[in-house]
């Protein structure tokens, strides 16, 4: 056998138990979403505590979240855009290609990710007052911010690239990848916030530097000898028609996240202007809740996306099927679950980011009408993943804009006008969008993938291939 065909036969998902394989890789993926949402969370924790600004650190944080999600969205143009290309490429087992595809999708995170950084350091002022900044929570969101904006190459590298160590089925080191940057993070918040006083720059430094660990392992690893799929200078040569495909596939990841920073933006201006400071605040924490009961679905669905990808490369349609299966079954279960969960004991999760009694007050209720029917969102994650999986990016994109862009955008803007307390209405606005968005996706994965596949999806038939 030769190195080449050798290193095709690694994480061979064509092979064993299908669900074996996705949670062999949903695991990892799920733990490593656990650490990652744990970062975010000690940096929420540490800043909402500060002492002597009450509220106002933790809502100058909440301010910057659409920028660090425009951030987010980038990475995934390129890492979410690539990654099931090369799945599909291992599938049919051209190893140089899938190469071509991570050295090029590389490139583009770096240029990417220096660029963003001068473009939010220039406009960093007019972005945050535009984002529902008041000139009490201008000077905390500003200081985060402007320490951030200088690692956003480091954070660009870390999470582009570990899309690539997880398609190859690597889900461990991915695992480690967030898992290193997660400890150094907890280990030097503290410090530099309260030991060394910097407050919220503080935070913003621990995460700097966490992030650029984080980029020189995914880096080393593949560049190294025990991965698959090698970083290699000379596949970082851009081509039009690799860097055309991975955008393509990439709009997707992109627009999920892109939107949830138009969202973000609208949501804090329009409960700025009705709630004022506390309900942005309010916002943060909802967002923050909503980051730590998201991550197994994300986990589940990362999990099954190299899966059905490289089983679409192998020509494998009854694995596929399984996978979808076990994948909308498992997602369903776990969100009506944690509704429950989010109804019953709202101020055990409040209190993990702020005891402050006007803070927790207001966000009670606001907490029980967001995450209204949370199961839904089960069913957008499960079909988008299935579109992104098979390289169909013109549904995956429409889907991602209809549901932030077509539907709660628009609803956030008006329903406050027509609902008491004004403010609920910014949080109706994501129920509405679950129910509409989770149905319409999923849906048209159903009626597309049985056009695809051959069969029905949800109710296996007669198998053709094991």
């Amino acid at each position: 056998m030769t190195a080449n065909a050798a290193d095709g036969a690694k994480n061979d998902f064509s092979k064993g138990s299908v669900v074996g394989n996705i949670l062999s890789l949903a695991l990892p993926m799920t733990l490593a979403q656990l650490i990652n949402i744990l970062y975010n969370v000690v940096d929420r924790m540490y800043i909402g505590r500060i002492p002597g600004y009450g509220s106002l650190p933790l809502t100058g944080l909440g301010l910057c979240m659409p920028v660090i999600s425009a951030v987010i969205a980038f990475a995934n143009l390129f890492g979410t855009g690539g990654a099931p290309l090369c799945s599909i490429a291992r599938g049919r087992g051209d190893l140089k290609t899938a190469e071509k595809i991570m050295g090029n999708a590389f490139a583009m995170l770096l240029f990417t990710g220096l660029l963003l950084t001068a473009v939010g350091l220039l406009f960093k002022r007019p972005l945050l007052y535009a984002f529902g900044a008041s000139d009490a929570t201008w000077p905390f969101a500003d200081s985060y911010l402007t320490i951030y904006m200088t690692g956003t190459v480091f954070v660009m590298t870390s999470l582009g690239l570990n899309s690539y160590i997880n398609a190859q089925g690597f889900a461990r080191i991915g695992m480690m990848t967030t898992l290193i940057g997660a400890v150094l993070n907890i280990i030097l918040d503290p410090l530099f916030i309260f030991v060394w006083g910097m407050g919220i720059q503080g935070a913003a430094v621990a995460t700097v530097i966490s992030q650029f660990v984080s980029a020189l392992w995914t880096f080393r690893f593949l560049t190294g000898k025990t991965t698959i799929l090698h970083l290699r200078l000379s596949s970082m040569r851009l081509q039009f028609s690799i860097v055309r495909d991975i955008t393509a596939l990439g709009l997707s990841g992109f627009m999920m996240s892109i939107t949830n920073s138009i969202v973000q933006v609208v949501c804090n201006s329009t409960l700025s202007t009705y709630g004022g400071d506390l309900y942005v605040g309010v916002m943060t924490i909802l967002n923050s809740i909503r980051e730590i009961v998201v991550m197994p679905v994300s986990g589940l669905t990362n999990g099954a996306q190299p899966v059905i990808s490289f089983n679409y490369g192998a020509g494998k349609p009854e694995r596929i099927k399984t996978a979808i299966r076990f994948m909308a079954a498992l997602g369903i279960g776990y969100t009506l679950l944690i509704w429950s969960c989010l109804h019953l004991f709202p101020t055990f999760f409040i209190h993990i980011f702020n005891d402050e009694a006007a803070l927790v007050e207001a966000a009670v209720p606001a907490m029980r009408i967001y995450f209204f029917g949370f199961f839904m969102m089960s069913l957008q994650f499960s079909g988008q993943t299935v579109f992104q999986s098979l390289g169909k990016a013109k549904f995956a994109i429409f889907f991602s804009i209809l549901r932030k862009v077509v539907i709660v955008t628009p609803l956030t803007l008006l329903l406050p006008r027509f609902i008491t307390p004004a403010v609920d209405g910014v949080f109706w606005a994501e129920v509405i969008s679950n129910f509409i968005g989770g149905t319409a996706c999923f849906s048209t994965m159903l009626i597309v993938m049985r056009r695809e596949l051959g069969g029905g999806i949800l109710f296996p038939g007669r198998r053709r291939d094991k």
